[in-house]
């Protein structure tokens, strides 16, 4: 079982390592190519967009592979299409390869909770908890060590540490499989149906749970230089920005070990509601160390409530649909949190009002308000009726 654990969270990493390896040698791709900034958006959110559009085909993939090997599949395309992306310092190899990571990614993401499911069938919050912990470690790696180890071991190569990155997503496929196992004798075999079922509620449910959090931690990570530099505090843009994404290490913590029960109740999302909408008061209205503070708990706020998403597929959808409802909820999801971050910032433009930028969060509130509770009481039922 502990084998399986550091594998699921090993996996979970390359979530995000390849993505966030990005940023730290933008500077450089941006050197070499004379990127205008809207290339350098482009290339940034290039992945994000095929994450929204691909995420499906990760529910076929498993439907045709089974999880273990759906898993080592996509692992191994995020690997070789990262090392390729510095390949000949080409532009159009750049982009290419850079879709390609990102497809693969999206096809990834929907075996993490057909796979809680399939390895811990009794233990699929905790499972989930684990995973996401790696996914939000691998965000903070990825930031850390690109500057600090990567690139100094590639020469300060930004098209080797491409490189070398992908060797370590490749590292953890060997793993997975040599050591993953098969599936279970005992696990139901995968539907046939992959394609998700957008006519059911408690879809749209999930889903539009999942983009409360994507709206709060990517509209936060948008938006947060820019109103910082508009209100002169462009000093604590740095301090803010770390904050935001070690505030939710935490997060997959404690929802590893606090019962479903309380994490889903009524009360707690009530409570995670208001305290979200009393740190953007604060960061807001007072700015400064106090606005550090806010925002660490946003970052807390963002990744309870992404757990909390990511957990409910393998719960309440039946056996062998977990990764198709998950593909639904991923779409779903990051559509609308991609569609929202794009309409405030429109909005900002017409108003020139900074604080507009963060109406996305003011909608998550609403939506955890409303969906917390009714989503979390349904998985703790069939969480019960599993026994």
């Amino acid at each position: 079982m502990r084998l399986r654990l550091g594998l699921l969270w090993l996996a979970g990493i390359d979530l995000r390592l390849t993505l966030l390896a990005v940023p730290p040698v933008l500077p450089a791709i941006h050197h070499d190519f004379r990127l205008s900034e809207a290339g350098v958006a482009a290339l940034s959110n290039l992945p994000v967009l095929t994450l929204a559009g691909s995420s499906i085909f990760g529910s076929l993939l498993v439907a045709r592979l089974g999880t273990h090997r759906a898993l080592v599949a996509a692992l191994w395309i995020v690997a070789l299409s990262s090392g390729l992306r510095g390949v000949g310092a080409s532009l159009v190899m750049l982009f290419s390869m850079t879709f390609v990571m990102g497809l693969g990614i999206a096809l990834l993401q929907p075996v993490f909770p057909a796979l809680s499911r399939d390895w811990f069938p009794t233990r699929v919050a905790f499972a989930t908890a684990v995973w996401s912990n790696g996914l939000l470690a691998g965000e903070g790696i990825a930031a850390t060590l690109t500057p600090l180890l990567v690139l100094p071991l590639a020469g300060g190569s930004w098209e080797r540490s491409f490189e070398l990155w992908g060797v370590s997503v490749a590292l953890v496929a060997v793993a997975v499989m040599l050591f993953g196992g098969r599936r279970r004798a005992s696990a139901p075999p995968e539907s046939a149906l992959w394609f998700p079922n957008f006519r059911e509620g408690r879809l749209w449910e999930i889903g539009l749970l999942q983009a409360a959090a994507s709206l709060t931690y990517f509209g936060a990570n948008t938006f947060i230089p820019d109103y910082l530099h508009a209100n002169h505090q462009a000093q604590f843009v740095a301090p803010g920005l770390i904050a935001l994404n070690l505030g939710q290490l935490p997060a997959s913590a404690a929802f590893g070990f606090v019962p479903l029960r309380i994490i889903g109740h009524w009360a707690t999302c009530a409570g995670m509601a208001m305290l979200l909408a009393a740190a953007l008061a604060i960061f807001l209205v007072f700015g400064g160390w106090l606005g550090v503070a806010a925002a660490a708990f946003i970052g807390f706020w963002g990744a309870y409530t992404l757990i909390l998403s990511f957990a409910l597929p393998p719960l309440i959808a039946p056996p062998g649909e977990v990764a198709r409802m998950s593909a639904g909820a991923f779409t779903i999801g990051y559509s609308v949190a991609f569609a929202m971050s794009l309409l405030s910032g429109a909005i900002w433009d017409l108003t020139h009002l900074p604080a507009t930028a963060f109406i996305p969060v003011i909608v998550a509130v609403v939506l955890l308000i409303v969906l917390g509770p009714r989503l979390g009481a349904a998985a703790h039922l069939a969480e019960a009726a599993r026994g």
